[in-house]
């Protein structure tokens, strides 16, 4: 059922969320489409207004939604058809909704126009693998699904294993059925017992790209399973953040194109600080999961937090997210 466009204008205006992140490209769109994917799982379908052109994205990418609320909220591309020009999303109500999956499940309709940013990528899809192995669990199949189009278009040999609690809340179950290279895993049918992620990477091709989406247990069961794996063929997304937000303080941040300091005091993160004085930082989930965020780093030693750096990147120190990071040195010059 269509229902009159709304233009939501409140508490944050179209402008000003327009105005935030500059640095990502951002887009007017309308809701076209929900559709049902799994129990407690829509598909949204927004599309650009007018015409306009959509900006390209790989597998694995998300956009950010700039949601009437004043929220900001980051969804996995299911696909992204640049000739339709619409980006869809699979987004599952959260019982701990704190305010994003609520209000996308209960009060986006069909013709409302919201501001999208994006897409960014942090889980990139590697086409070059000899071979790809892929664990997903629950709604952590969003940007996996999206990899095995690509996948299956170019006839590039992959596995996947897909984890749900129940059959029922598995979303895109009959489609990725249908492509005949998965293993399914419904916790309910196996008397509760979770997937053995350890044994499906002892089974794994040692030159393979693995990839890791679902809930936090999965993921930590992932990385232990291939600690003795090369950093370059391992990749995992977070949906929540894997390590508390650096609050110790104790320490000086000084802007190095600014020219300005703040000491940042025990119980504040260095972006509470800035926002406090004045300073725009793009930002949104400030759990170090989005990765809007990012600031170079001109001197000094982070104290990491985010769940994006791989271990290389976070030893290399070029870049943070103050967000959630801290410092381990007194002082922090940031390129800001």
């Amino acid at each position: 059922m269509q229902l009159p466009s709304r233009a939501f204008d409140s508490p944050a205006s179209i402008g000003e969320a327009l105005a935030v992140g500059s640095e990502v490209s951002q887009t007017l769109v309308r809701l076209v489409a929900i559709n049902y994917a799994a129990r407690g799982t829509n598909l949204y379908t927004f599309a650009t207004l007018h015409g306009a052109p959509l900006a390209a994205a790989e597998p694995g990418a998300h956009i950010t939604l700039h949601l009437p609320n004043g929220l900001e909220r980051q969804y996995s591309l299911i696909r992204c058809d640049e000739s339709k020009r619409t980006y869809q999303v699979a987004v599952k109500l959260d019982a701990a909704s704190r305010g994003g999956s609520a209000f996308v499940h209960k009060d986006l309709r069909v013709g409302d126009e919201i501001p999208v940013k994006g897409p960014e990528n942090h889980f990139p899809l590697h086409l070059n693998a000899p071979y790809t192995v892929f664990v997903a669990g629950g709604i952590g199949i969003t940007p996996i699904w999206c990899m095995i189009q690509k996948l299956e278009a170019l006839g590039r040999p992959y596995e996947l294993h897909f984890a749900s609690r129940t059959r029922a809340e598995a979303a895109f179950l009959n489609e990725i059925a249908a492509t005949g290279k998965v293993s399914f895993h419904f916790d309910d049918e196996q008397g509760g017992r979770v997937l053995d992620v350890g044994l499906i990477l002892q089974a794994a091709p040692r030159d393979a790209h693995v990839y890791c989406c679902g809930p936090a247990p999965m993921l930590r069961a992932f990385e232990a399973a291939t600690k003795d794996w090369p950093e370059d063929q391992i990749h995992v997304e977070y949906f929540m953040p894997k390590e508390e937000r650096a609050t110790d303080g104790g320490f000086v941040v000084a802007l190095n194109r600014s020219k300005k300091e703040f000491r940042v005091p025990k119980g504040k993160t260095i972006l509470e600080v800035l926002e406090e004085a004045g300073i725009s930082v793009p930002a949104s989930c400030e759990q170090g999961v989005c990765g809007t965020c990012e600031t170079r780093v001109v001197s000094g030693i982070p104290d990491h937090r985010d769940s994006i750096l791989t271990p290389k990147e976070r030893a290399e120190n070029k870049t943070m997210f103050i967000c959630c990071s801290g410092s381990k040195s007194d002082r922090l010059v940031l390129d800001l």
